[in-house]
């Protein structure tokens, strides 16, 4: 049976993994609310899930639920699915306490927009007596056009000092490859959890510092955190209320990938290499 991949989302991260996958020989689809680009379907198409064997979903959960089984529910548990792979969030786990959670730490969101995620993943578990399914719970996501470089040259880096305070990232194009890995040797049925994180959970104020090392600028005056918190938006510190360590041992043995960027001294490295930057301080 030949493979055809569909991804929900023509997003920063969905459309890496289609560039990817069409590189890598696959029969490869992307869906969009408004779709403007040929080749890209759209996401209310009634026979959208025809023939699809594999599935990736990037859409987030909005207050009803998954938008993904309220439009397609019935063609989802009619489609010839081997695999199904759902990026979710480490923000499952809720607020440790700087402690270090397992793929196999029972999830404890104390957010709202983490709840949400966990209550897609459960709808997603329902396709787990026939197809395998793929839980990727991910950290905050970088990339080329998406990273401390940006803020950097922008002007608006900041350099926020909580001790003992430190988050767990992963760049888009390691997602990627974990995404097709796991869709190219998909287990049996059943559901796994897989974390996309690199090796080293860091501070906000150390990304910052190596951003500004590499483009060879100044950095800026570390902030208290007090002060800074003081003016962050609702979203940001929803953010730095929580502290947890993830732990990425298991599903990189899962997936037999080491990443192609480990730490984030790697991945804004290779961003830079990437814009042919031959002159970073320019």
């Amino acid at each position: 049976m030949s493979n055809t991949l569909l991804i929900i989302g023509q997003g920063y991260t969905g459309a890496a993994i289609l560039d990817r996958a069409r590189r890598g020989g696959w029969d490869a689809r992307v869906t969009s609310r408004r779709p403007q680009q040929p080749g890209v379907l759209a996401f209310d198409s009634p026979d959208l899930l025809a023939g699809v064997t594999h599935l990736v979903v990037t859409a987030p959960p909005g207050p009803a639920g998954d938008p993904v089984w309220a439009a397609h529910g019935a063609a989802l548990r009619a489609a010839p699915l081997r695999w199904v792979g759902y990026l979710s969030t480490t923000g499952v786990y809720g607020d440790r306490q700087g402690a270090w959670v397992e793929e196999d730490t029972p999830p404890a969101p104390g957010q709202e927009r983490s709840r949400r995620r966990l209550a897609a993943e459960e709808q997603w578990r329902e396709l787990a007596r026939c197809v395998a399914v793929d839980l990727f719970r991910t950290g905050g996501i970088y990339g080329p056009g998406r990273s401390p470089l940006d803020d950097v040259r922008a002007g608006t880096a900041r350099r926020v000092v909580k001790p003992g305070h430190s988050f767990s990232r992963i760049h888009r194009d390691d997602i990627a490859r974990a995404v097709l890995a796991a869709a190219a040797r998909p287990p049996g049925p059943g559901t796994r959890i897989l974390h996309l994180v690199d090796d080293e959970p860091s501070t906000q104020a150390d990304v910052t510092l190596e951003a500004c090392r590499l483009l060879g600028v100044a950095p800026p005056p570390p902030t208290p955190f007090a002060e800074a918190y003081a003016r962050m938006s609702e979203m940001g510190r929803s953010f730095w209320d929580e502290s947890r360590l993830v732990a990425n041992r298991r599903t990189k043995q899962a997936l037999g990938l080491d990443w192609a960027f480990p730490t984030y001294r790697e991945g804004l490295a290779g961003i830079l290499a990437a814009e042919g930057t031959e002159n970073p301080a320019e």
